[in-house]
């Protein structure tokens, strides 16, 4: 028994939950599909598939079996992939998720020139403020904001990523200048929501941590919308300094200065970030596109 295939075949099964579309996609009868699925579950003797005349579903050890199987099956893919385009060019697919905040205003302006540059690479740009994990959601370039995760990537950072403070002019003539840390406590807060939930305004003094925010009137992870909502003069509003540097240079927004300065968390190294696997690295199309980003992000 060709064990590989017939692996193929059940996960092939398991994601159409029938022999018909299997038996397309591999350009066989669906008879040799079933004959061959049967056969792996005589191998293992264990029931996969629960057979109807109408349906085909997973038994309970199926499904684990199948969370296994396609784990294997995909790090085949990959290594196969990599092989293929070793020492070509950059082509083929390359998903690229993205916080949605720098993929609007710098990822997906930068990602034109690179396809530019290399037309055979199909670009997949997902932008999500959910945190992605390259294996598991099968991403090949991830960009995060925050600290460099701990998973086993490369990390290099594209950009700081400092929070700063900002009002509109109208909205801190009728509500006055906040002088000191603790008068942020008196005012409206326009809060932006991570996946860890609202950003909390703190600052250090002493050695010791003070969460300073203010009262808060509206919490979102849409950027532009609190942007707006800032310029209306609705409240204070921190995001990081290059969400807001167009607003900033118009004199729409303008920037609170306190020292020492508020910080949204208590730990070093905050950043932008640009993950990678290490050995997917040497495929030219990854490879071409961290360089890109990287060279470019720098000169933003």
């Amino acid at each position: 028994m060709d064990q590989l295939k017939a692996m193929q075949y059940f996960a092939e099964v398991a994601q159409t939950s029938s022999f018909t579309a299997a038996g397309k996609r591999f350009d066989v009868p669906a008879s040799s599909i079933s004959r061959r699925i049967a056969d792996l579950e005589q191998h293992l003797g264990a029931t996969l598939l629960n057979r109807t005349t109408r349906l085909v579903h997973l038994t309970e050890v199926g499904q684990e079996y199948y969370a296994q199987v396609k784990s294997i099956l995909d790090q085949i893919e990959r290594s196969e992939t990599y092989v293929r385009q070793y020492q070509s060019e950059p082509q083929g697919k390359l998903v690229i998720s993205s916080m949605v905040g720098f993929g609007e205003r710098i990822l997906i302006p930068l990602l034109d020139e690179f396809r530019a540059l290399h037309p055979k690479v199909v670009l997949d740009v997902r932008l999500s403020d959910e945190v992605s994990q390259l294996n598991r959601d099968q991403v090949d370039i991830a960009i995060r904001g925050g600290y460099a995760p701990n998973e086993r990537v490369v990390a290099k950072k594209l950009m700081n990523n400092q929070f700063i403070p900002v009002a509109s002019p109208s909205y801190l003539e009728a509500n006055g200048l906040p002088i000191k840390h603790e008068d942020l406590k008196k005012h409206q807060g326009l809060f932006f929501r991570t996946p860890m939930g609202p950003t909390p305004w703190l600052y250090q003094q002493n050695g010791q941590w003070h969460d300073v925010s203010p009262k808060p009137t509206l919490i979102s992870n849409n950027g532009k919308w609190l942007i707006a909502r800032a310029i209306e003069g609705q409240g204070l509003l921190m995001l990081p300094a290059w969400v807001v540097q167009s607003q900033l240079e118009s004199g729409e927004l303008v920037s609170l200065k306190l020292d020492p300065p508020l910080q949204i968390s208590d730990g070093a190294g905050f950043g932008v970030y640009i993950l990678y696997e290490t050995d997917m690295y040497r495929i030219p199309k990854i490879k071409a596109a961290v360089d890109f980003i990287l060279a470019r992000a720098a000169q933003v």
